[in-house]
């Protein structure tokens, strides 16, 4: 699998000897600043959703090309002078205009925690697939400083809610203020793999686990959707997209490769190895359904305690 799915929270490789000196910029007026930041988002805005294979100015991709375009990601990164990261993980600059933190590369969140703000192009697609629709529920596990929460703020509305859930005190700190304007924002300094959590349309998790939690799916209203990274703890793994239909049947395909950081309580032991194991095998892209038992048959790709992932 591609590493060049990192994605939020992913951990960072630092090489400090390759990056460029410190970039200056002229004095700008405060508003000649504003105007040049914001013709920076809204092209950053395009080229993110085309990269993610998203039509410009139609349905989803326009919806959130004009959130990536109104939100400043310098607010939710560490303060400058910023560090730009590559997709491999590789520092390819250091800079304190604004301007070069839109592109599709890693930001550090800041020094010590070794987690970045995620890889924009890989949270579009993702965003893209959940499709949230003004009105709907959200929940968000390892929201990180809320920049892709905030997106999902936008998508879903005023009318609709997005539940954000942190673990670490000083982010779900940090993301709470940053996400202050948004009134249908609650941000929940603690584990998202922890229940209760509240009924939800869509359900987007940026830590990797090792299964399916119940928690999660039993979360999801019907036709929820459920994406996760399902990864082995320090390897790599897949965005896994999950459906429940009314019917109680669960769709179910993995999206593209990704390598995030393991989330806390997702991460049981047996579940990982048995997941390495199975992706070293292959034929991940043949998933098409996921069972909530403890009977698989001869078309399971993986099975866990109470779940499997079958080929057909």
């Amino acid at each position: 699998m591609a590493n060049g799915g990192v994605g939020g929270r992913g951990r960072i490789e630092m090489e400090r000897d390759g990056a460029h000196p410190i970039q200056t910029h002229p004095l700008w007026t405060e508003e000649s600043q504003g105007d040049r930041l914001q013709a920076h988002r809204r092209s950053y805005a395009e080229h993110i959703t085309t990269l993610a294979g998203m039509a410009p100015g139609i349905g989803m991709g326009s919806e959130i090309a004009a959130a990536l375009a109104s939100i400043p990601r310098e607010r939710f990164v560490e303060l400058p002078p910023w560090r730009i990261v590559s997709p491999e993980g590789h520092t390819q600059a250091v800079s304190d205009d604004p301007a070069v933190l839109y592109q599709d590369v890693l930001v550090p969140l800041g020094a010590g925690w070794g987690l970045n703000n995620g890889l924009p192009s890989l949270h579009a697609r993702c965003l893209n697939v959940l499709a949230p629709r003004k009105g709907e529920s959200a929940v968000h596990v390892g929201a990180g400083t809320g920049y892709y929460t905030a997106v999902l703020a936008m998508l879903v509305g005023e009318t609709g809610r997005v539940d954000a859930y942190e673990i670490e005190p000083e982010l779900a700190r940090r993301a709470a203020a940053n996400l202050a304007e948004f009134p249908q924002v609650a941000v929940h300094g603690r584990s998202g793999a922890e229940g209760p959590l509240p009924g939800c349309d869509v359900l987007y998790v940026n830590a990797a686990a090792a299964e399916p939690l119940a928690v999660w799916l039993d979360a999801l209203h019907p036709e929820g959707r459920l994406l996760f990274p399902l990864e082995p703890q320090g390897e790599t793994g897949e965005m896994l997209l999950v459906t429940r239909r009314a019917d109680g049947s669960y769709p179910a395909r993995f999206l593209c490769g990704v390598q995030f950081v393991p989330c806390a309580g997702a991460q049981n032991a047996q579940a990982a190895r048995v997941l390495y194991t199975t992706f070293r095998k292959g034929n991940w892209d043949q998933v098409r359904w996921l069972y909530r038992n403890d009977q698989p048959d001869d078309s399971c790709w993986c099975a866990g305690h109470e779940w499997w992932l079958s080929t057909r």
